[in-house]
């Protein structure tokens, strides 16, 4: 994990701390944060965010600031987007995005 990627975890894991049902996974190169077992943010090593805004709230969410189309090779994956890390900086826009994957996550049902 990069220094980045450290720090915005650490973040994530203060604010998501006195949710019940938050976990950690080792998933696409870093630590990414679960709500009973389905993934709802992954800080990347480039400081940026990987959100998990479902097929429904991917148009809204890309409608957003700093927000780009989540790609593995020449895959989009529709249901998640990238935010940029200095969108991140913010702590109120850091809240906002959690809060958006949390309302998409919470209607999965649990792993």
């Amino acid at each position: 994990m990069s220094l980045a990627s450290e720090e915005l975890s650490d973040r994530i894991r203060a604010l998501l701390a006195p949710l019940p049902g938050i976990g950690e996974q080792k998933m696409f190169g870093g630590r990414c944060f679960m709500l009973h077992g389905n993934m709802l943010v992954c800080p990347m090593k480039d400081g940026g965010l990987l959100v998990r805004v479902g097929k429904d709230g991917y148009e809204a969410g890309l409608e957003r600031p700093g927000a780009r189309p989540m790609t593995m090779g020449a895959r989009t994956m529709t249901g998640f987007v990238e935010v940029t890390g200095d969108v991140l900086e913010d702590e109120e826009a850091l809240l906002d995005w959690i809060a958006l994957a949390r309302s998409f996550v919470e209607t999965l049902p649990a792993k």
